[in-house]
């Protein structure tokens, strides 16, 4: 049956719709849908599991240099399988032209998955440098494995000590999902960060997350500290604070995403005569 399609049960009609809604649903409830089960030619059936809260890197008793490391449950997520994040974080590279990049940083690299993206959809990966910063010394540990090319070089260190590292400046900027951590102040750092090591012509890609993981699984929305639903305030904050701080800077931002909110800055300074 086709999606629109209109079918009679019990003299009463309806529309079928698939099975879109019904994945949304899921983990609206905290739980995963199952493979649908046929039981007629009209029927189905959906299960869902409920996912186990208590599973989550969010409430991890690991120290906190190791909270997001290789023995950790955070390892057991891959953003770059998730079709949500994937979209629009290519999406995000192709706007910032990534081909033409030099000097790459990504701040809060933890094993690489971002890179490994960049290295997928660019074919010019051999003739930039990419730099990532990380405070967990497994996860660098292995991203040094996993990009064990000359032009690949990661650093352990907590990135309000970045300047400890003398790195220069870099034509992109990523950071997915880091700047928003309570140990950082996020509006002194972001600025620092864009008047320090962004390339005058340079540009910016940051990822905020606008969902949990709960047993492995994406849950859409944040959760804000002392709220039990999903509150976007603070999110929301953040992210209108740097569009406006970057356009100030004759920076062009876009603002795109779901479960992570991509927000994108690409230079619109005019060259000097």
């Amino acid at each position: 049956m086709n999606i629109g399609e209109k079918f009679v049960i019990n003299n009463t009609e309806y529309i079928y719709r698939g099975y879109n809604s019904c994945g949304q649903l899921a983990p609206t409830l905290c739980s995963q849908l199952l493979t649908p089960k046929t039981v007629s030619d009209n029927f189905v059936v959906l299960s869902f599991i409920k996912l186990n809260k208590k599973d989550s890197f969010h409430n991890s008793n690991l120290e906190q240099n190791e909270k997001y490391g290789i023995d950790s449950i955070f390892k057991n997520i891959c953003k770059i399988e998730e079709p949500s994040f994937v979209n629009y974080y290519i999406n995000a590279l192709k706007n910032v032209n990534i081909a033409s990049k030099k000097r790459v940083l990504n701040l809060g690299v933890n094993s690489g998955d971002e890179f490994e993206v960049i290295k997928q959809i660019s074919l010019n990966c051999n003739d930039t440098q990419f730099v990532g910063v990380d405070f967990c010394q497994s996860a660098i540990n292995m991203a040094k494995k996993t990009f064990p090319q000359s032009n690949f070089n990661f650093f352990v260190e907590d990135i309000n000590n970045i300047d400890k590292l003398k790195l220069g400046r870099f034509d992109l900027i990523i950071s997915i999902g880091t700047l928003q951590s309570s140990t950082l102040n996020f509006k002194t750092f972001f600025m620092s960060l864009v008047q320090d090591y962004l390339e005058d012509k340079g540009a910016i890609i940051l990822g905020f997350p606008n969902c949990r993981w709960i047993d492995t699984q994406m849950i859409y929305g944040a959760k804000a500290p002392n709220y039990n639903y999903s509150e976007l305030s603070i999110l929301f904050n953040d992210v209108i604070f740097c569009k406006k701080y970057l356009q100030q800077k004759k920076y062009r931002v876009t603002i795109t995403g779901k479960d992570y909110i991509f927000l994108t800055a690409t230079s619109i300074k005019k060259e000097a005569k």
